[in-house]
C-alpha cells in the first residue's frame, strides 16, 4: 500500500512539474530554466513514460518518491580508485545514500588483458532478476561483450542499461546501451584549443596512445584540437604515450609523462598546453606541468577531483560534493603560491560524479515507470540538478559520418580557471 501511495503521488507531482513548463520559443530543452519542448501526443489524463516534463527545480521530489515505489536494485560498475577515483567512490556514495538498493562493484584495472573477468561481473548482475538496471562508468572496451553475454539469457527490455562515457564506437554501443551519456568528447577539442589560445599558449602537447586513438571519439577529439590550433596559429603536437594496459603497464606510463614533459617545454617553450587522453595519466601531467610552470588545460574527465587532488598533495573529503568549494579553494591557493594562476583549469562541476548520480536517480524513475528506456529530457534535468547548471543535452554526431545516434547524449559546460 505504501509503495502505491507513493507511486501516485509521483504521478500527480510529475503531471504538477508538467503543467508549470512551458515550451522554449525556439523549440530547445533548457531545463535549468524549467522550459521544454511538449512530447507528441501528451495529455493530461495519461501520462506516460517519455510524457512527462522534467525541470532541475523538482525533478528530486520525483526521485524520492520514485525510489519509495519501487523494490529492484540498480548495479553500478566503475573503474577501481587507482584509475578513476571519482567514479568509483561516486558509486560508493549511491550505496551509502540508497543502501541495498544499490550494488557498486568493479571492472579489473587491467581491462583489456582481463576481459573475461570484466564481462563476468557485468554478466554476474546482469543475469540477476533482481537487478533492474546496469550502469558501467566508464564503459570501457569489454562492456559491449558483457551485455551481450547478459542477453544470451536474459530479455534485455525488463534491464534498463546505462553507459557513461564509453570507450567503444557509437553504432557498437547504442545497439546495447538503452541510453548512453557522456562529456561532449568530440566537441570539446574546440573548446580545448580556445582554452589553450586565450591562456597565451603557443603550442598544445596532446599525449595519448593507438588504442585510444582507434577510438571515433578521442580520435574526434584529437582532430578538433588540431583544427582549431591550426586557425589559432597554435603549433599541434601529437606526441604518444605507453599504453597504461600494455606492457610498461601503469607505472610505466606515468613515468614517461613526468620525463617527457620537461623536455617538451625545454623544446617549445612554458607558454605550451598539455593534455592526455588518460585517466591514470592526470596526477603526473599536472605534476609536470606544474613543476615546468607550462599549462593545462583540463582533465580527460573534466573536474576539480580528477588529479589536481593527488598531484598539489591535497586531501580529498569524504564528502565530495559538501567539499567542493574548499578542494577548489585549497587548488587555486597552492597554484597561486607558485605564481601560476590561470595555468590549470578544469570544469567546477565532476563530470564523472554528476554521471553516476544523475543515471542512478534516472534508474529509479525508469523502474517507477515515468520515463521510457531514453527520455532525454528527464536525464538533462538529473544531470542540471547536481551540476547547479544547465547541462543540455544533445544527440552524439558520428565526426566520421555524420551519422546522429540519438540515444548516445553528450554535454559541455563552461571552465574553472585555478
Amino acid at each position: 500500500m505504501k509503495k502505491l501511495i507513493a507511486l501516485m503521488l509521483v504521478l500527480v507531482m510529475a503531471v504538477s512539474f508538467a503543467a508549470c513548463s512551458q515550451p522554449a520559443a525556439d523549440g530547445t530543452t533548457a531545463p535549468a530554466e524549467g522550459t521544454t519542448t511538449p512530447a507528441e501526443g501528451t495529455t493530461e489524463e495519461a501520462p506516460a513514460a517519455g510524457e512527462l516534463k522534467w525541470d532541475a527545480a523538482n525533478v528530486q521530489a520525483s526521485v524520492e518518491a520514485a525510489v519509495a515505489a519501487t523494490d529492484g536494485k540498480i548495479a553500478i560498475i566503475t573503474n577501481t580508485v587507482s584509475q578513476n577515483e571519482e567514479e568509483y567512490r561516486s558509486a560508493a556514495a549511491m550505496v551509502e545514500k540508497y543502501g541495498d538498493r544499490v550494488i557498486h562493484d568493479t571492472m579489473p584495472d587491467n581491462f583489456m588483458a582481463e576481459q573475461e573477468q570484466f564481462i563476468s561481473v557485468i554478466n554476474k548482475y546482469g543475469t540477476d532478476p533482481d537487478v533492474k538496471c546496469i550502469i558501467i562508468n566508464q564503459a570501457c572496451p569489454g562492456s559491449n561483450p558483457g551485455i551481450d553475454k547478459v542477453a544470451e539469457v536474459r530479455d534485455l527490455k525488463d534491464l534498463l542499461v546505462i553507459y557513461c562515457t564509453p570507450q567503444e564506437n557509437p553504432t557498437d554501443i547504442t545497439t546495447r546501451a538503452d541510453i548512453t551519456i557522456s562529456v561532449d568528447e568530440v566537441g570539446k577539442g574546440t573548446y580545448m584549443a580556445e582554452k589553450a589560445n586565450e591562456m597565451g599558449c603557443k603550442t598544445f602537447v596532446h599525449y595519448s596512445f593507438p588504442r585510444h586513438m582507434a577510438q571515433v571519439t578521442l580520435a574526434g577529439c584529437r582532430d578538433k584540437i588540431k583544427a582549431k590550433c591550426e586557425e589559432l596559429g597554435i603549433e599541434f603536437v601529437d606526441a604518444t604515450a605507453p599504453d597504461p594496459t600494455g606492457d610498461s603497464g601503469l607505472s610505466g606510463s606515468q613515468q614517461f609523462i613526468l620525463e617527457d614533459v620537461p623536455k617538451m617545454v625545454e623544446k617549445y617553450g612554458k607558454e605550451t598546453a598539455f593534455f592526455t587522453t588518460n585517466c591514470a595519466m592526470q596526477v603526473p601531467l599536472i605534476k609536470a606541468v606544474y613543476d615546468a610552470g607550462a599549462y593545462y588545460v583540463q582533465p580527460c574527465c573534466p573536474s576539480p577531483y580528477h588529479g589536481f587532488p593527488s598531484a598539489f598533495g591535497i586531501e580529498s573529503p569524504e564528502d565530495l560534493v559538501g567539499g567542493l568549494e574548499a578542494t577548489i579553494a585549497a587548488e587555486k591557493k597552492y597554484v597561486a603560491d607558485a605564481g601560476l594562476t590561470g595555468h590549470f583549469s578544469t570544469w567546477a562541476v565532476p563530470a564523472s560524479i554528476a554521471n553516476t548520480v544523475a543515471s542512478t536517480e534516472y534508474a529509479f524513475l525508469w523502474m517507477a515507470g515515468l520515463i521510457g528506456d531514453c527520455d532525454a529530457d528527464a536525464m538533462s534535468a538529473l544531470l542540471s540538478d547536481y551540476c547547479g547548471a544547465e547541462a543540455a543535452l544533445t544527440p552524439f554526431v558520428d565526426p566520421g559520418t555524420g551519422e546522429v545516434t540519438d540515444n548516445y547524449l553528450v554535454y559541455q559546460l563552461g571552465y574553472l580557471d585555478l
